[in-house]
């Protein structure tokens, strides 16, 4: 047996409180909980490989309601999760709800079962099943069990979600207001963002950084671009990614966003009403003003074609 008893899952001890809890291996890492609004929280992670800091290299958030709390991602291991936990029990003792997924990417979902048993109800994008039956789901777990041992060793499982969100959303917890965007295929199988109101929080997941080309995948950039702009207006508090600090200038991260989606939006539409070819298209168009960003050589030019073929859908279905 590759762990000890000390490491072993042992005893789960039910509340009617939503304090049922699992023992878990204890973590050493430093997570300090940072508040950007009055009812919105998050905690940063390391900047690092996955397997560094205890596997602690993401964020995830937290929003406390009259009704309870409602998380946003779930962290890299158990233990990680469980050391949120305690954190959340610092500024609350109301059950844990919801739990938001932005996508099923390792550093983001291992965490699932702390809240999985404590009743919260998971809800994640389309594109959490594809993941989930893929054979680099488990591939990806049983590697963690050794690299990540023993934070994340065989009680560890993948947990599947309650709700499959496939399209935007809004659900209201107390008096606060909660909005979902589905992005498509864009960082991952599937990603979504959750936006905070009346705190105007945005939840970003790994899809928004602040000076960086975003990826698109196969996200419906005009709901996506009709989104940004309610944002832009209503002058965003904060801006959480999966990875890294909340963007010191949150406004401008939309904006930037905003804007390279009506760039790209554009040039693409031409094309398209011209009946032009796309290669020919994207090579004289002018990108300076994008190409310096980091992500630009990865993502510009797939982001383009993907632009290119949905508005020859959206023409089509005029």
């Amino acid at each position: 047996m590759r762990l000890g008893l000390l490491f072993i899952i042992s005893t789960i001890v039910i509340g009617c409180d939503n304090s049922a809890k699992t023992v878990y291996p204890k973590t050493d890492v430093v997570m300090e909980l940072k508040q950007v609004s009055e009812n919105a929280y998050y905690v940063q992670g390391e900047a690092g490989i996955a397997t560094d800091n205890e596997g602690f290299i993401s964020n995830a958030g937290f929003v406390v309601t009259d009704e309870g709390v409602v998380i946003f991602d779930a962290l890299g291991t158990p233990s990680l999760a469980n050391l949120l936990l305690e954190k959340i029990r610092t500024v609350t003792d109301k059950p844990v709800i919801k739990v938001i997924v932005s996508h099923y990417h390792a550093d983001h979902i291992y965490g699932l079962q702390v809240f999985k048993e404590l009743g919260a109800q998971i809800m994640a994008p389309k594109g959490a099943m594809d993941y989930l039956s893929s054979p680099s789901a488990e591939e990806r777990i049983e590697e963690r069990r050794f690299s990540l041992e023993p934070w994340v060793n065989e009680s560890t499982y993948l947990v599947s979600p309650d709700i499959i969100i496939d399209k935007p959303m809004k659900f209201k917890h107390g008096e606060i207001n909660f909005t979902l965007d589905v992005l498509g295929a864009a960082h991952s199988e599937g990603d979504l963002t959750l936006y905070v109101e009346p705190d105007r929080v945005l939840y970003s997941g790994d899809i928004i950084f602040e000076g960086r080309v975003p990826y698109l995948g196969d996200a419906n950039t005009k709901v996506w671009l009709e989104t940004l702009t309610q944002m832009e207006t209503g002058k965003i508090t904060a801006l959480i990614p999966g990875h890294g600090p909340a963007a010191k200038n949150p406004n401008r991260a939309i904006s930037a966003t905003r804007n390279y989606l009506l760039k790209i939006r554009a040039v693409m539409a031409d094309a398209v009403n011209n009946l032009d070819d796309f290669a020919e298209t994207y090579d004289k168009t002018d990108w300076s003003e994008f190409e310096k960003l980091p992500a630009f050589e990865e993502a510009n030019r797939r982001n383009a074609y993907q632009v290119f073929l949905s508005m020859e859908e959206e023409l089509l279905n005029k």
